[in-house]
């Protein structure tokens, strides 16, 4: 059963990238043919805080998850656990919060 599923969700995952890529892309077109300036000194300001305090958290979030691991290890016996999972939620914590203080900070921008 599961070698029948995989290829579904690998085609689904694939046509799900390229949908919001050509969204993306769609999206961008509109706003340069409109005039609306990409960037500016606002939006700049606004994605380097997001970017520091994600920064910060994924950090502090994957030190959490290290010393976890080798107090696991030394102290209960836990298994040596795969990278990969650690790997994928650390990138999912950055991305997240970074997009999270993202539309933060751009609503909050009035107050800045």
């Amino acid at each position: 059963m599961v070698d029948f599923i995989w290829p579904l969700v690998s085609i689904g995952i694939g046509v799900v990238v390229v949908f919001i890529g050509i969204l993306f892309l769609l999206l961008r077109l509109r706003d340069k043919r409109s005039g609306f300036p990409a960037q500016d000194e606002r939006t700049l300001k606004i994605n380097g805080i997001a970017a520091r305090y994600a920064l910060h958290i994924g950090l502090y979030f994957m030190l959490g998850v290290m010393f976890v691991l080798i107090i696991g290890q030394e102290f209960f016996g836990m298994p040596d656990l795969n990278a990969g999972p650690v790997i994928i939620a650390a990138i999912l914590v950055f991305s997240l919060t970074y997009l999270g203080l993202q539309f933060y900070f751009d609503k909050k921008r009035d107050q800045m």
